[in-house]
């Protein structure tokens, strides 16, 4: 079995950030400007570059590029989670949604469509990398057969450990920190990401992959409940199961139908 990737400190303790992009001139600019912003850059143009430059030194963070040749950044963004932990951000050239849908899908923390203020992302990268850090060290969270320890941002299911990406930690330690409240996917968007603004759709596929996680039955939630034309509700006592027909990780169903 395959030991968790390490992480190696650079000499100066920067962050040390991964970009994955065969196009040079879109690597060469994000590079530069996260150089500036004091970061440690490493570059990779394909898939298996990327894949050996992160086994030779893990990074804080990878930018990676969703259209790369042979093996694509969402097949990058599996192996590099087997590998171990480390967040990333997607980069898409088309703003179509099933391209972000697909990127979140397999775990990506966030993603940038192009073209993109080279700004921006360094912004979103120090957004991500700010909560992927330790917490300072506070009560424990638990309800439900779920515990989560902010500090070592460990979580786990009836002492089973959960694998979960910074995102969906986040989003659990949220929702247990307010049992019984309904918040809308802004409200979640900008307690859990941090954003005044984004694709709502980002929230709903992180409840959809939580579901996945802490959930008996995904398709029945009892704990992430869906709150019609609101959003969701972490209830750790509430045994009733959903039965509306229309698809339960997606709120807006139910306010395109009022």
């Amino acid at each position: 079995m395959q030991q968790p990737q390490q992480h190696e400190e650079t000499l100066d303790g920067s962050p040390r950030v991964l970009v994955v992009d065969d196009d040079p001139t879109v690597a060469e600019v994000v590079a530069g400007y996260l150089d500036r912003a004091g970061y440690v850059v490493d570059r990779a143009d394909d898939g298996p570059a990327a894949l050996t430059r992160a086994d030779a030194h893990w990074p804080d963070l990878v930018v990676l590029d969703l259209m790369l040749p042979g093996m694509d950044g969402l097949e990058v963004c599996r192996r590099l989670r087997g590998q171990g932990p480390v967040p990333v951000i997607m980069l898409t050239a088309r703003g179509d949604e099933d391209d972000r849908i697909l990127g979140l899908e397999v775990g990506a923390d966030d993603y940038v469509t192009k073209p993109f203020s080279p700004r921006e992302l360094v912004l979103r990268v120090e957004s991500v990398l700010r909560r992927s850090r330790p917490a300072v060290p506070g009560h424990r969270l638990g309800a439900a057969g779920l515990a989560v320890d902010p500090a070592a941002r460990r979580a786990t299911k009836n002492g089973t450990e959960l694998a979960l990406t910074l995102r969906e930690f986040d989003l659990l330690s949220f929702f247990l920190r307010h049992p019984g409240r309904a918040f809308g996917r802004e409200d979640l968007m900008r307690e859990v990401w941090g954003w005044d603004f984004g694709d709502l759709s980002t929230v709903t596929v992180h409840v959809r992959r939580l579901r996945g996680k802490v959930e008996d039955d995904p398709a029945r939630p009892r704990l992430i409940q869906t709150v019609w034309g609101v959003g969701y509700r972490f209830d750790p006592t509430d045994p009733t199961d959903p039965t509306d027909p229309t698809d339960p990780t997606d709120p807006t169903s139910a306010e395109a139908a009022s």
